[in-house]
């Protein structure tokens, strides 16, 4: 028998894959809101103060809700279903939405580190109230809520913007604990530490830029999404494969593409080759509800 690939038509889009899009769409359109609040609060009074720190920290959460409009955009492309030309889909293009916020993160901390500097050459003296500390408290509970809600949800919907925004509004969490710092410090008489401070949130957020472009890599790279002797130990409870391997995984964590070989009875029909072959790809579909096409290449037992 001569080996055979099956090689299966893209499928619809999957009414669960389609919820799951709806809902980050909805939790982004929230965070935007309470996003562009936090930011309006710290870089108003900032600016009405004169605190270097509080400017950097408001526009911080300002680029955190520029990066929920890049989150949208990008989840709008990638809900597009596959066509001629994107024969597997737009769904890298959430991957690229990450990326971009990656990028903004490094924007933010060279203007940070730019405007400390100037601060700090031209010896402004920031002016600190009590009203300065209590709106980077209030403020840091709303990312602090809006941080543990973005990861929890992320995480369930397996949600690369969301992972990656959620880390984006941590690092604004760090930054704002370093601003209360650097307001204490102005407070207390020593007005270099505002500068200091600032400083200090753009190595957060230079960081914070590291860990998401790392993460976004591994959608790029095709990393492997899962692990090629779970898919096997499946593949191998379907009646009539013998051997399985040459096992390929990649995608995005929930929309992940497979490709592996499966080794039949070298006298088998090519007819019962193609059903032994659909079963293997509906089983590893059922019990990895992540992957989204199974292509199954079939070859003799005995082929090399």
């Amino acid at each position: 028998m001569s080996p055979v690939t099956i090689n299966r038509c893209p499928t619809p889009q999957n009414p669960a894959e389609d919820a799951c899009a709806r809902e980050t769409r909805k939790i982004l359109w929230v965070i935007l809101a309470l996003n562009w609040l936090v930011a309006a609060a710290k870089l108003g009074y900032g600016l009405l103060t004169g605190s270097v720190s509080m400017q950097a920290d408001g526009i911080h959460s300002s680029f955190d809700g520029m990066s929920n409009v890049i989150g949208l955009m990008g989840l709008w492309l990638a809900a597009h279903p596959p066509d001629a030309r994107y024969p597997y889909g737009h769904k890298k293009y959430e991957t690229f939405a990450a990326a971009g916020i990656g990028v903004l993160l490094f924007g933010t901390c060279f203007y940070i580190l730019r405007n400390s500097y100037i601060h700090w050459r031209e010896g402004m003296v920031p002016e600190v109230t009590a009203l300065s500390f209590a709106v980077m408290l209030g403020t840091m509970g709303i990312n602090a809520f809006v941080m543990q809600w973005e990861r929890r949800r992320g995480r369930a919907l397996k949600s690369e913007i969301l992972v990656a925004d959620s880390l984006h509004t941590a690092s604004d969490i760090f930054s704002s604990l370093s601003v209360l710092i650097g307001l204490a410090a102005v407070w207390a008489g020593y007005p270099i530490v505002d500068s200091i401070a600032g400083v200090i949130i753009a190595g957060f957020i230079g960081h914070t830029g590291v860990v998401v472009l790392r993460e976004v890599s591994q959608s790029l790279s095709d990393k492997a999404r899962i692990d090629a002797e779970a898919i096997q130990k499946v593949a191998l409870t379907v009646k009539g494969v013998d051997c399985c391997n040459d096992i390929r995984t990649r995608g995005l964590a929930r929309h992940v593409f497979t490709d592996l070989t499966i080794h039949v009875d070298p006298v088998m029909t090519t007819a019962c080759a193609h059903a032994v072959a659909h079963e293997v790809e509906e089983t590893v579909k059922r019990e990895f509800p992540d992957v989204a096409e199974v292509v199954v290449h079939v070859a003799p037992e005995d082929h090399g």
